[in-house]
């Protein structure tokens, strides 16, 4: 289904034009014209574009996309534990809410966080225009600028933050924009929790922008967890770029709102980068959840290793597109991708698709990709030792879904969201022993 194109440039020109004086932020005024600017030219993407074909954008069509003036109030009690020895920082329809956030001082700040997007791939900036919306009307954000070993000032120990993104407000109100900028120091070790979560059953569209850049011997730990609510929109790009034995290791799950959409591009810059993409995908119901993920590798040595598990039910539609790009200078680049789908509703749709682009003979690269149904051998193992149909169905898909959540880390986090998954598979009971316990 388009979104609208010129209808929706027009409004989108229209609603910039009256509340540019009120945004914030002088300085970031010329990086907004620009980016208006851009989208006018390029336009926004809809389903005719072949990346863009599985994408659920209808909510476009009645969105505003001004930031709501303020944020609604959210407590405690309405949001997840805090992880233990981890800083929180919590932000409300993209704004802070600092009295349930850590200081932000030091290396830890807030406002408009992220750079204009930077590219020198065409197809990638033409992918990453909904980052141009948000950096045209968001209103806050989170910049995490983290020394490294090398640091005389500051310690080498490894950093531990969890950003909480809430939405609360509905769609027609505005749109919310999470932001967050990372900049990782030579040697600098982070370990970060991204959750997008709802209060409320708000039909709200999140647009979200994530920049990372890890210099030489940073490493990134990162888990990204989508759990808004069953009515809303998430619209997400995230750019990485890595130095020289860089080390992002990128943990993504999503099992909530109506219609998501995940841009990733990350770009191995530096001579021996390496990026671990760990993902999993449960749609349910009519939800639709898709992701294309880029990985470019731009330099010798370059490592790649993704991994994808996605299960469809009821009338769900699961899409991942993985792309590798093996450059011509890139010798002894190795990449290996996996993506499997299991189909478990005679309505359900999984579109896996690997693609790879190679310059260069020097390369290790392999992929494949496999969609299937429940095991009918495993099914009538299970049946035929007396465990009910429902129940083996939701042992049959556990079992298929937790190679992409044994890895999360800490063990208190992959808890909570083991039980949470195993609640969409409506057989609790069944997993118990799976779960130890967990509720």
């Amino acid at each position: 289904m388009a979104t609208g194109g010129n209808n929706l440039i027009d409004r989108l020109q229209a609603e910039h034009a009256a509340v540019a004086e009120r945004l914030p932020s002088a300085a970031h005024a010329g990086a907004r014209r620009a980016a208006l600017a851009q989208l006018v030219a390029d336009g926004l993407p809809d389903n005719r574009e072949e990346n863009w074909r599985y994408a659920n954008l209808r909510a476009l069509g009645r969105a505003s996309f001004v930031s709501p003036d303020v944020a609604n109030a959210v407590t405690t009690q309405e949001l997840p534990p805090p992880l233990p020895g981890f800083d929180r920082y919590v932000f409300v329809d993209g704004r802070l809410a600092a009295g349930l956030s850590a200081d932000t001082t030091g290396d830890v700040s807030s406002g408009i966080a992220g750079r204009p997007m930077r590219s020198t791939d065409a197809a990638a900036a033409r992918e990453a225009r909904f980052a141009l919306v948000s950096d045209a009307f968001a209103v806050d954000g989170l910049s995490l600028g983290l020394p490294g070993r090398n640091d005389a000032i500051k310690s080498a120990a490894r950093r531990q933050i969890e950003v909480l993104f809430v939405a609360t407000a509905d769609a027609s109100a505005g749109s919310s924009y999470p932001r967050l900028a990372i900049d990782l120091a030579a040697g600098g070790e982070l370990q970060l929790v991204e959750r997008h979560i709802s209060v409320g059953t708000a039909a709200a569209l999140v647009n979200g922008r994530i920049d990372i850049e890890l210099a030489r011997d940073a490493t990134l730990d990162h888990v990204r967890l989508q759990q808004l609510g069953a009515r809303c929109t998430l619209i997400e790009t995230l750019a990485a770029r890595l130095a020289t034995n860089a080390q992002y290791r990128l943990h993504c799950i999503a099992n909530g709102a109506a219609a998501s959409r995940s841009t990733l591009h990350v770009s191995l810059e530096g001579q021996g980068a390496r990026h671990e993409l760990t993902a999993g995908c449960v749609a349910s119901g009519n939800q639709t959840l898709d992701t294309y993920a880029v990985v470019d590798h731009a330099a010798p040595g370059a490592m790649t290793r993704e991994l994808f598990r996605g299960i469809a039910t009821g009338r769900g539609r699961v899409a991942f597109n993985g792309k590798m790009i093996v450059r011509k200078n890139a010798h002894g680049a190795d990449s290996q991708q996996m993506l499997k789908g299991l189909l478990a509703g005679p309505e359900a749709e999984i579109d896996l698709r690997p693609q790879l682009e190679i310059y260069t003979d020097d390369v290790r690269a392999s992929h494949g990709a496999t969609t299937g149904k429940l095991d009918d051998a495993m099914l009538f193992y299970l049946l035929s030792r007396g465990i009910e149909r429902e129940m083996a169905h939701s042992l049959l898909k556990w079992a298929f879904i937790e190679e992409v959540l044994v890895g999360i880390k800490p063990e208190s986090l992959r808890r909570s969201l083991e039980a949470e998954l195993a609640g969409q598979f409506k057989d609790i009971a069944a997993l118990d022993g799976l779960l130890g316990g967990a509720k």
